[in-house]
C-alpha cells in the first residue's frame, strides 16, 4: 500500500462524527429509493418499470406478487447504491493519497474530509452493510497510517512545536494604575523622540505597570531577543516608508519568537494569521510557513501596515486593524462616526484584545525607548547571526545537514525557523541557511549522498572506541554496508574521520528519542471526568499524541464519547502487528479499569522483577503469545514496554 511512503500526519478528524452518525442512523433508518437511470443515483425518483424483469416467471400467489417484486428491485438498487458510493469514496481517498505523497496537506485533508462524507453523509446505513462497514474501517485506519508511520521513522516529518505568543498573556491581564508610574511616564514621554505618536492614558499606564512587575521577565527576555532582529527590521522598515518604531509592535505581538502562535492561530514575530499572510505573498504548506521567517515576515507586515495606515490616515486605528482586521475597525468607525482610536475604545465599540492592543504596544515602546527609567539598561542583547544560504531543490534532513558542517540539528532549525519539520521541502527549492562560512563544506559533503536517501542516511563522526560492528548495531544496519559506501579494505577505522552510514528508510537509530506506536487504534469509551491529560496518563501516552490522533485543540473531552489511542510498543514488536481477522471488538479492562477494544490490545511497562511468567499471569495471557506479539522477545528490562492481546 502506498501509505508506506507517506510522511505526512493527518488525524482522524471524522471518528467522534462517524459514531454519532452510526446513532441518528440506527434510530431512524431512511427508506431506500430505487434509482431512476442506470447508474442508479443514491436518492432519485423510483422508475415504473424499474424491476419488472425480475418478477417475471415468479411462482408466487398474485396478491404477494407486487411486494416481492417491491423487495428484490430494492435489494438490486440497495446493491448498486452500496457499489456507487464506495467507488465515488475509493476516487476521493485515492486523490487524498496522491496528495498526501505529494507533501500537499491541505489538499489531502480536504480529498479524505471528502471521503468521510460521502459515507456518513448518504442515506445508507454503514453498519447494516458489511461493505460499508469495512470501507469506513479502511480508510479510517488508511487516514492513521501516514502518522504513525511518521512516528515510527523518527521525527523527521513531524511538526515542531511552536512557543505561545506573549500578546495572549498580557491581553488577559488588568492592572491598576500606580499614580507614580503615570506622572513618571507622562513626564518621560515629553522628552522621547519616536516617528509613532506616543500618548499616557490610564489603561498605557496599567500595561507599564504590568511590565514592570508580573510581565517584566517577558519584556527583558523580548529586549535581550531584539539584539538578534533589530537591524534587519529597522533596515526593511525604512525601505518600505513605515515608522521604524513599529518593531515595537512585534515586541509586544511575539517577544521576536519566530515560532510565536497565539491562540486564535496567529503565527512568526509579526503574528499573521495564515489568509493575511497568504495576501501578503508568505508561502504556507505542509513544508514550510514563511510566517517564520524573520525577513520575509517583516517586509509583508511592513507593507500590510502601510496599506492599513493608508487606509485610515492613523497609525492608532491601523495598529487595531492590523490585529483585528480593516472591516472592523471600519464597521466601528461607520457606527461612531470617529476616526479616533480613544473615542472608539471609550465608546467600546471595538473587541477587547483590540482594545487593550494599543495601550500594550504604546507602554512596551515607552519602556523600551526608556531602558534606564525602567531598570533596563543592563539587559544584555542578542547579536544578529550571520549565516550562509544554500538553494537546494531536494528533501534533506537537517540531522544530516548538522553532520556535513559539524554543527548541532538544533542550530539548523534555528537558522531556518520558516521550516516546519527537520525536513527540507520536496520538489520545491528551499533557500537553506547554514552557519556562516560553512556552504562549501556542506555542498562537498552532500554530494556524497544519493539525492534520494539525504532523509535517511547519517554521516558518522568516529570516536574513540568505535568499531564497525557497533556503528553498524548503532544505525540498524551491516558492517559490509558501511565498509562498501566508504570503500574501506580493513577493519580498522581513524579516529575522527567521518563515515557515510546508509540506513534503510524506515529505521532510524537505535538509542533516540523516538517512540514507536502500535499500528492499529485502541478505542477507549469517555467517561465522566476524564480528560485529554488523564486518558494520556493511563495508556502512558504524551498528551500532544491523544490530541492529534483525535484532532483535539484543548484538553476537554466532552461531547466526546470514544477517543483513539495507539499505544507504545517496544521495537521488536512492532513488526508482528497483524491486522485483526475481524472488525469485531470485544472488551475487557486493563491493570488500570480502563475499558479498551480493538482485540482488548493493551501495553504493559515492564517494571524490576517482572518475568514473562509474571506479566503473562497478571493478563490472563501464556508466554508463549507474549513471545510472538512481541517478536520471540526472551531478555526482559525495566522500562520495556509490552504489546499484550489478552485471552478471553
Amino acid at each position: 500500500m502506498r501509505l508506506l511512503k507517506l510522511y505526512a500526519l493527518i488525524a482522524p478528524l471524522f471518528v467522534v462524527l462517524a459514531t454519532t452518525s452510526c446513532q441518528t442512523a440506527q434510530k431512524q433508518k431512511p427508506l431506500l429509493r430505487p434509482a431512476q437511470t442506470a447508474p442508479p443515483a443514491l436518492t432519485s425518483a423510483a422508475s415504473p418499470g424499474a424491476s419488472a424483469p425480475k418478477t417475471q416467471g415468479a411462482a408466487q400467489p398474485a396478491q404477494t406478487e407486487p411486494q416481492s417484486s417491491q423487495s428484490e428491485g430494492e435489494s438490486e438498487v440497495r446493491a448498486d447504491a452500496v457499489a456507487d458510493l464506495i467507488a465515488q469514496v475509493e476516487k476521493e481517498y485515492e486523490a487524498g493519497q496522491d496528495n498526501y505523497q505529494a507533501g500537499h496537506l491541505e489538499a489531502a485533508k480536504q480529498n479524505f474530509d471528502r471521503a468521510f462524507n460521502l459515507l456518513l453523509g448518504s442515506n445508507l446505513d454503514i453498519h447494516s452493510d458489511e461493505r460499508l462497514q469495512h470501507e469506513f474501517d479502511r480508510i479510517l485506519e488508511g487516514v492513521n497510517g501516514p502518522e504513525l508511520m511518521a512516528l515510527q521513522e523518527g521525527d523527521g516529518f513531524t511538526e515542531q512545536k511552536p512557543e505561545p505568543a506573549p500578546i495572549d498573556e498580557a491581553n488577559e491581564v488588568t492592572f491598576p494604575v500606580d499614580p507614580n508610574i503615570k506622572a513618571k511616564a507622562e513626564a518621560e514621554i515629553k522628552s522621547t523622540h519616536s516617528d509613532l505618536p506616543l500618548m499616557m492614558t490610564d489603561q498605557v499606564a496599567g500595561y507599564i505597570n504590568y511590565f514592570s512587575s508580573r510581565g517584566r521577565g517577558t519584556l527583558e527576555h523580548a529586549l535581550a531577543r531584539a539584539g538578534r532582529y533589530q537591524d534587519m527590521i529597522q533596515r526593511v522598515l525604512k525601505k518600505e516608508g513605515v515608522p521604524q518604531d513599529l518593531i515595537y509592535l512585534a515586541q509586544a505581538e511575539s517577544g521576536f519568537h519566530p515560532l510565536a502562535l497565539s491562540r486564535a492561530g496567529a503565527r512568526g514575530i509579526w503574528q499573521f494569521m495564515s489568509s493575511r499572510a497568504k495576501g501578503y505573498g508568505l508561502e504556507r504548506n505542509w513544508w514550510v510557513d514563511e510566517r517564520q521567517d524573520p525577513e520575509k515576515a517583516t517586509r509583508a507586515a511592513a507593507r500590510h501596515l502601510k496599506d492599513l495606515y493608508n487606509e485610515f490616515g492613523d497609525w492608532y486605528l491601523a495598529m487595531a486593524a492590523y490585529n483585528s482586521g480593516p472591516g472592523t475597525v471600519q464597521s466601528a468607525v461607520k457606527r461612531t462616526g470617529y476616526v479616533d482610536f480613544w473615542e472608539l475604545y471609550r465608546r467600546n465599540v471595538l473587541p477587547k484584545e483590540t482594545r487593550n492592543y494599543v495601550p500594550i504596544i504604546l507602554a512596551v515602546t515607552i519602556m523600551a525607548k526608556n531602558p534606564e527609567q525602567y531598570g533596563l539598561d543592563e539587559v544584555v542583547r542578542e547579536k544578529p547571526v550571520p549565516y550562509d544560504t544554500a538553494r537546494i531543490n531536494y528533501p534533506v534532513d537537517l540531522r544530516l545537514v548538522a553532520e556535513c558542517v559539524d554543527a548541532l540539528a538544533a542550530d539548523l532549525q534555528d537558522l531556518n525557523p520558516s521550516l516546519l519539520r527537520l525536513t527540507t521541502p520536496k520538489n520545491q527549492e528551499f533557500e537553506l541557511h547554514l552557519p556562516i562560512g560553512t556552504k562549501d563544506k556542506f555542498l562537498t559533503a552532500i554530494a556524497a549522498i544519493p539525492p534520494d536517501m539525504r532523509v535517511w542516511w547519517r554521516y558518522h563522526k568516529v570516536a574513540p572506541g568505535d568499531t564497525l560492528a557497533s556503528i553498524a548495531r548503532r544505525y540498524r544496519t551491516s558492517s559490509k554496508t558501511i565498509a562498501e559506501a566508504n570503500n574501506l579494505d580493513g577493519q580498522e577505522l581513524d579516529q575522527d574521520s567521518k563515515l557515510v552510514i546508509p540506513i534503510v528508510p524506515g529505521k532510524y537509530p537505535l538509542g533516540g528519542d523516538v517512540v514507536a506506536y502500535s499500528r492499529h487504534a485502541t478505542r477507549y469509551k469517555v467517561r465522566k471526568g476524564d480528560t485529554v491529560q488523564t486518558v494520556a496518563e493511563n495508556f502512558g501516552v504524551p498528551p500532544m499524541m491523544v490530541r492529534r490522533w483525535n484532532h483535539i485543540k484543548g484538553g476537554s473531552l466532552r461531547g466526546r464519547r470514544v477517543v483513539y489511542v495507539h499505544l507504545p510498543v517496544t521495537p521488536n514488536a512492532l513488526e508482528s502487528q497483524v491486522a485483526p481477522s475481524s472488525r469485531k471488538t470485544s472488551k475487557s479492562k486493563n491493570k488500570k479499569g480502563l475499558q479498551a477494544t480493538e482485540n482488548s490490545v493493551v501495553r504493559h511497562k515492564v517494571k524490576q522483577g517482572e518475568t514473562l511468567n509474571s506479566i503473562a499471569s497478571s493478563y490472563n495471557t501464556t508466554v508463549a503469545a507474549l513471545k510472538r506479539d512481541n517478536r520471540n522477545l526472551a531478555i526482559l528490562r525495566p522500562g520495556m514496554v509490552l504489546l499484550i492481546r489478552e485471552v478471553q
